[in-house]
């Protein structure tokens, strides 16, 4: 009797994972509806008499990024808010421009993998694994390297001219988090910073004012 008891909740279990799988395959697509607010799981679905041909092209990868800033860079993202073709597909795109002398910051994307494709010029990217090893390679045009979901990476440029890339994404809504802005750039307390970074007071107070925190 107690066997057949556990044997209910992982019927019920598959039988829903399949329901949610059958569905997933029904339904060709699911086009944002942008007017709704975002969930956990994405935008709802636009209603299918509304969607047309332009809800599954975006030309704003064709245009450079404005490079002048303080990283001398630019991210011009190809996600959900930008692209609603893309909502539910688990798929999504992004430009990167990097001046000489530019950065993408050591970064996190929490829900999605990443691609990069070196299109001009020379990118020296790489990544830290949870057990703290450090992969990274200086990247020629036509290279390519994969940033594994959830883990630090960074690409700078390590050439004499402008770089550009295209990254490609396994969610439509990747997630991001720059490691810098998250120590400086808020007002977490600059003791609190002190004690869990080993810097000293005066470092983080010229960062935050550098990055734009306080504390």
């Amino acid at each position: 009797m107690a066997k057949k008891m556990m044997v209910l909740p992982l019927f019920f279990a598959f039988s829903f994972l399949a329901a949610s799988l059958s569905d997933a395959l029904v339904q060709d697509f699911c086009v944002a509806d942008l007017k709704s607010p975002d969930t956990p799981s994405g935008f709802p679905c636009k209603k299918a008499s509304l969607v047309t041909e332009k809800d599954f092209v975006y030309s704003g990868l064709g245009v450079a990024g404005n490079t002048s800033n303080l990283i001398k860079a630019a991210v011009t993202p190809a996600f959900t808010a930008q692209f609603p073709g893309v909502n539910g597909l688990g798929i999504s795109l992004a430009r990167l421009d990097i001046a000489v002398g530019g950065v993408i910051p050591m970064h996190t994307h929490p829900a999605g993998s990443e691609i990069l494709l070196v299109v001009e010029g020379t990118i020296c990217a790489g990544f830290v694994s949870s057990a703290n090893t450090v992969y990274f390679k200086t990247l020629n045009k036509g290279d390519i390297m994969v940033f594994p979901q959830g883990l630090l990476h960074f690409q700078i440029n390590s050439g004499k001219n402008t770089a550009l890339g295209f990254v490609s994404f396994s969610s439509p809504n990747p997630g991001l988090q720059i490691l810098d802005f998250a120590l400086f750039g808020n007002e977490l307390p600059t003791d609190i910073v002190a004690k869990t970074t080993f810097l000293d007071a005066v470092t983080i107070k010229k960062l935050k004012g550098v990055l734009g925190g306080s504390g």
